[in-house]
C-alpha cells in the first residue's frame, strides 16, 4: 500500500472539492480517479507543495503539467466508460496518462521528449499500472498499429484536427483537443459520426504547441 503524508492527501480531496466539483465536474468516475491518483508524484520534489493548487505546472523540457480542472475538463469530455482503448498524445509528467489509466481499458500514449516519456513511464510502473503503453514517437501521427481508438486525448495546442488522429478515431469515438494558434485556442470536442467531423467548443485554454508534420513545426 502506498504511503503518503496526510497533507498530500488532504489537499487532493480539497482540490476535487474545490476546483473540479464546485466548477462543474460531475462525472464521478472522473472524480474518484483524481482523488486517487497522487499528482504531486507527477511534479518535481521543488514544486510537490503545490502539485493541488489550481493551475498548470512546469515538468521541464519546455512542457508542462495541466491546471487540475483542465485535467477533469477535458477527461470528463472524453466520456469513458471503462472498455475503451484511449489514445493521449503528450504524455508529459505522465499525470494525465494516470487519470485516464484509472477509468479506461487501455491507454496508450506518445511522448516526442525522450526524457520525459522515461520519466512518465518510471512514475506509471512505480504506481503499479498495467494498463499504459508509452512510447516517443512524433504524436501528429497518432499510433496506426493500435488503431482504431475509441478515445483520443491530445494535451497540446494544435492549429487544426491532426487528419491521421482523426482517421484513427474510430466510428462514434471522441477526440479532444486544444485548437488555435500559439497564444489563444479553444478545448474542443471532435467526434467521429459516421465518418464525419462534429465538432463542440468548451471554452478558452492555452496549451504547450503540439510539434509535428500534421501541426507545428517547433
Amino acid at each position: 500500500m502506498r504511503v503518503e503524508s496526510f497533507d498530500f492527501a488532504r489537499d487532493r480531496e480539497r482540490m476535487v472539492d474545490e476546483q473540479l466539483a464546485r466548477r462543474g465536474i460531475v462525472d464521478e468516475r472522473v472524480l474518484a480517479a483524481m482523488r486517487r491518483v497522487p499528482r504531486h508524484l507527477f511534479v518535481q520534489e521543488a514544486l510537490r507543495e503545490r502539485a493541488y493548487g489550481d493551475h498548470p505546472l512546469p515538468i521541464g523540457e519546455e512542457q508542462t503539467i495541466s491546471q487540475p480542472y483542465i485535467v477533469a475538463l477535458m477527461t470528463s469530455l472524453l466520456e469513458i466508460t471503462g472498455q475503451e482503448k484511449v489514445l493521449e498524445v503528450g504524455t508529459g509528467s505522465g499525470y494525465q496518462t494516470a487519470v485516464l489509466a484509472e477509468l479506461a481499458r487501455r491507454v496508450c500514449s506518445i511522448e516526442r521528449v525522450p526524457a520525459l516519456a522515461e520519466g512518465a513511464r518510471a512514475r506509471l510502473e512505480a504506481l503499479g499500472y498495467q494498463n499504459v503503453w508509452v512510447r516517443v514517437a512524433n504524436g501528429t501521427v497518432g499510433w496506426p498499429d493500435e488503431a482504431p481508438f475509441e478515445r483520443i486525448l491530445v494535451a497540446a495546442g494544435s492549429p487544426a484536427v491532426p487528419g491521421p488522429l482523426f482517421e484513427q478515431l474510430a466510428e462514434g469515438g471522441r477526440m479532444v483537443l486544444p485548437l488555435g494558434d500559439a497564444a489563444n485556442q479553444t478545448l474542443t470536442l471532435v467526434e467521429n459520426v459516421r465518418g464525419e467531423r462534429r465538432t463542440q467548443s468548451f471554452g478558452n485554454c492555452k496549451f504547450v504547441k503540439l510539434v509535428g508534420r500534421y501541426a507545428w513545426d517547433a
